[in-house]
């Protein structure tokens, strides 16, 4: 019992000092306002006081010089001081001089005022110390009202009736007397009995609460509709006083209201009652607030609500935690509807979000007019706490669930109605509606009652009825899209906001149902399906009714356009084989390109580039490279080729348009679709002519190697260049991630699985000189690393050169490979089996030829790295020859080795010096000396 006084204690004595706080806050800035009108007022009478003792042609004498001045103040003039000084004599005595013009610094910057809060926090602290015992004393009050109820059933001295009669009647005493004070005394702030009427008023109205409460959850004298009445007249009681007598009454009332079922301590199973008198108490609160407008009432009133409204609804039985639904959704409602005194509201100004936006967005000079009112913050708070509340009861599976449901498109349709009225609700609705989309997934994640209902519908009966429950519930998502597009018809400075939850709200809660509920596995893949061509219908008409009213401007038209085929491609995931997903999400995007080049819908750029992301993931994950390497051959060609040409005829569409974004990502998937299909396919024909299977060779591993190369240059060309913004690093991200892979599969190609090192029969070389194995494993990439640095001209040129360096470096090894697969064959690849002479001599020839290549490439391009790169391969047949060939050659082939090295080295150095000569600026012109004389 002592902890249960401890907690009424606290509920009431901390509520009263912030009520306390308020009220000398209040006071204080009235006070201020006060101050600033007489400052004001002041000022004015000055300025005209001054304009009054000028003549016109004096006026026009100061113009000029204010105009060539106009960063100087006019000094007073010397009438006005002659005037003040003694009497308008001064006046007549003549003309008064010129004033001049005297400079003025620039104004101090006006002192930052602290808030009221700030004001009313700094002087609690010492009226607390000197008012501490009024909050005492109605804390006392309250309390003896309510342990007279206690104390009479403990001790059986008086009958249950008389017992609450006394409560009564000791509650209807401290009101009367606080009435008498304030009637005889007076009740301001400077007056002796300051407070006091409020303190016995208060408790009186606890009291009386109390004994209504007594009555009924006690003693049950009275049923539930008496207690109901009871509360009420209560409740307009202290409404009525409240109005009259100042907030503190009303805070008291508010508090004690709400604390006095926790001190009462009430045995009754079922408590449900007890929300709706919290009901009753809140709109009691938020009613004096629209009177009077004290908002810090109706702000006490909320936050009380929702703390013992949630602290009770949380630990009802099953069968009554519908209660609790109704309860919440009905104080959003009221926190709405009260404070704008009509069955629909009214809330103007700025949303809450953009108020948010420009707290952390504008510096605080440009954020005036930009915070919404206070009325639209309460309402949105309210509205916030009620769609989390949701969650919670969904979460314990309160086996309410469509109620709960219907509670939250209600209120998301409430809204979207109410704000064509009141724009400052435009972005509340947003709340209630991903409260109905959490809700619909957590009932499927945490397998609820709704859920189980509907998966076990055939288990026991399979020739049940077809059940609707998912059926109903896009249901919901459809009802909140059709609002959403009539309120978008209606117009406002959010029209378009309202055209994207249109376009999002269905479609957003069929697919939360795909991902949790998988209703296809119970009602069927077909008839699921077309629940979303269904929704795709709706879309379609959408877009003709926004059509018909944007004419040329088709922004909204695009967002339903977009979620139109969106719901198909929906269709296709639920209906269609792998291969004819990856084929419908290719020709969704190029229909979208179609329509884009028909009516000019910039925005479906965005779902071109999402569709490309889709479709990447579709050939590389799932059903991904697997299915590219190891499956049916038709289902194979239909998917990479219909997809490239999917993505070339979308590029090709939208030529001549500006759409960046589309255009790009279409480029970029375009090549490195065209990569993965030929690596794909030279891999099934060397499976296929030489019935090997394996993907751990060195050509497997090398067509691997390219496609991740293809895959991170598309991701590299993705960035533009430049990685600034968040989806830019991502792209860097992904581009580091996929070389990393293609590094990877390379580098076992390049050692373990390499022929040099390799005896295995797997690892032999397949195929003839030139068109072999060989070029799958090393030459593919690196064309794919060289044609990434000519294709990337925006990148860095840094990252360039590394990409030609690799490339080149790859295609050498590559040309290596296949001399020593010439003199060796396929099965004696092993550096095991030695290197004989004229092999050894071959690579010499090839070095100098490739260092003649890049030579003569330096000439024609004039081109000074490909030059150096070629002095480099020059210098690396020089070693050779030096370190190798002299002691692996003999007799007349080690002479020719080295007569050919020394005429080729002879020559080239020629050339280089005439390259050098011709690309260097022209020397200055000999001067011609003094003219000849004529």
């Amino acid at each position: 019992m002592g902890i249960v006084y401890l907690v009424g204690c606290v509920l009431l004595a901390i509520p009263v000092s912030i009520v306390i706080l308020f009220i000398r806050q209040g006071k204080f800035h009235q006070r201020l306002e006060q101050s600033d009108s007489i400052i004001n007022a002041l000022r004015a009478e000055v300025v005209a006081l001054r304009e009054g003792s000028l003549g016109a042609s004096e006026r026009d004498d100061i113009a000029p010089s204010q105009e060539q001045a106009p960063a100087v103040e006019e000094a007073p003039a010397p009438a006005l001081r002659a005037e003040e000084a003694g009497g308008s004599d001064a006046v007549a005595s003549g003309p008064p001089p010129v004033p001049t013009a005297a400079p003025v610094m620039n104004p101090a910057p006006e002192p930052v005022r602290p808030s009221p809060v700030a004001d009313a926090l700094a002087a609690f602290g010492p009226w607390l110390q000197q008012n501490w015992f009024y909050a005492v004393s109605a804390l006392s009050l309250a309390l003896a009202g309510i342990f007279l109820v206690q104390y009479g059933m403990e001790n059986g001295l008086l009958p249950p009736a008389a017992r609450v009669a006394a409560a009564l009647a000791f509650g209807a005493a401290l009101i009367g007397a606080g009435e008498f004070i304030r009637r005889r005394f007076g009740d301001g702030e400077d007056m002796r009995t300051a407070y006091l009427p409020s303190v016995f008023s208060g408790a009186g109205i606890v009291t009386l609460f109390a004994g209504v409460l007594s009555a009924r959850m006690l003693y049950e004298l009275i049923g539930p509709n008496a207690a109901m009445i009871g509360m009420v007249a209560v409740a307009l009681v202290a409404l009525v006083m409240g109005w009259f007598h100042g907030p503190l009454l009303v805070a008291v009332g508010v508090i004690g209201a709400y604390g006095a079922p926790i001190v009462l301590e009430s045995s009754n199973s079922d408590a449900s009652p007890l929300l709706m008198y919290f009901a009753i108490i809140a709109a009691l609160g938020l009613g004096v607030d629209t009177v009077r407008r004290w908002g810090w009432i109706s702000a006490l009133t909320l936050v009380l609500a929702y703390m013992m409204g949630a602290l009770l609804a949380l630990t009802l039985p099953r069968a009554s935690q519908w209660t609790g639904i109704v309860y919440f959704v009905a104080l959003a409602v009221m926190a709405i509807l009260i404070p704008a005194r009509g069955l629909r509201p009214d809330h103007g100004g700025p949303v809450v979000s953009a108020g948010l936006i420009a707290r952390v967005a504008f510096p605080a000079t440009e954020r005036r007019g930009m915070w919404p009112q206070f009325p639209t913050i309460m309402a949105f708070m309210s509205v916030l706490a009620t769609s989390v509340l949701m969650w919670i009861f969904t979460l314990r599976d309160a086996g309410q669930s469509w109620l709960l449901l219907m509670a939250m498109t209600g209120l998301a349709g409430l809204l979207i109605v109410w704000s064509r009225r009141a724009p400052a609700l435009q972005d509340q609705a947003l709340l209630p509606v991903g409260s109905l989309v959490a809700c619909i997934a957590i009932e499927g994640l945490e397998r609820g009652r709704l859920f189980r209902d509907f998966a076990g519908t055939y288990t026991d009966t399979p020739e049940a009825a077809f059940p609707f429950t998912v059926t109903i519930l896009v249901g919901f998502g459809v009802l909140l899209s059709v609002l959403a597009a009539w309120r978008s018809l209606a117009g406002g400075a959010l029209a378009v906001f309202w055209a994207a939850l249109a376009a999002v709200a269905a479609p957003a809660v069929a697919i939360v149902i795909e991902m949790t509920w998988a209703p296809g596995q119970v009602i069927g893949v077909y008839p699921w399906a077309l629940h979303a061509a269904a929704l795709s219908a709706l879309m379609v008409v959408s877009a003709e009714r926004f059509a018909r009213r944007d004419g040329e401007a088709r922004l909204r038209v695009s967002f339903v356009v977009m979620s139109a085929l969106s719901s198909m491609a929906f269709a296709f995931v639920l209906i269609f084989t792998n291969v004819a997903l990856t084929v419908a999400f290719a020709v969704t995007v190029l229909a979208a390109a179609a329509l884009d080049r028909k009516w000019r819908l910039p925005q479906l750029q965005v779902f071109i580039a999402v569709g490309v992301v889709v479709l990447g993931y579709r050939l590389v994950v799932d059903p991904g490279l697997d299915f590219g390497l190891t499956g049916p051959l038709a289902g194979m060609l239909l998917s990479y080729v219909g997809t490239l040409a999917a993505l070339s005829g979308a590029l090709w569409l939208l030529r001549g348009l500006s759409r960046p974004l589309a255009q790009l990502m279409l480029d970029s998937a375009a090549w490195s679709t065209a990569g993965m299909t030929l690596s794909l396919l030279i891999y099934r024909w060397i499976s296929a002519v030489y019935d090997v299977g394996r993907t751990d060779t060195h050509w497997s591993l090398g067509l691997m190697a390219a496609i991740w190369f293809g895959l991170a240059l598309a991701q590299v060309q993705r960035t533009g260049g430049r990685v600034e913004g968040l989806m830019d690093k991502i792209r860097a991200g992904l581009a580091a991630v996929f070389g990393f892979v293609g590094l990877v599969a390379l580098v076992p190609s390049l050692t373990q699985q390499n022929p040099l090192f390799s005896s295995a029969p797997l690892d032999h070389v397949l195929g003839p000189v030139l068109l072999n194995s060989l070029a799958a494993a090393y030459l593919l990439p690196a064309l794919v690393l060289v044609l990434g640095a000519w294709r990337l001209r925006q990148v860095d040129l840094r990252l360039r050169k590394a990409l030609v360096a690799a490339g080149g470096a790859l295609a050498l090894f590559w040309l290596a490979m296949v001399l020593r697969h010439f003199w060796q064959g396929g099965d004696a690849m092993s550096l095991s089996e030695g290197i004989g002479q004229p092999e050894l001599y071959t690579y010499t020839l090839a070095l100098l030829l490739a260092g003649a290549g890049l030579f003569y490439q330096s000439l024609a391009r004039r081109s000074l790295v490909m030059r150096r790169a070629g002095l480099v391969v020059i210098g690396l047949a020089v070693a050779k020859v030096f370190l190798i060939d002299i002691s692996g050659l003999g007799g007349l082939t080690r002479v020719f080795s080295l007569l050919v090295l020394g005429l080729s080295l002879a020559g080239l150095a020629w050339l280089n010096r005439w390259a050098a000569e011709r690309d260097a600026p022209d020397a200055p012109a000999p001067d011609p000396g003094p003219p000849a004389p004529e």
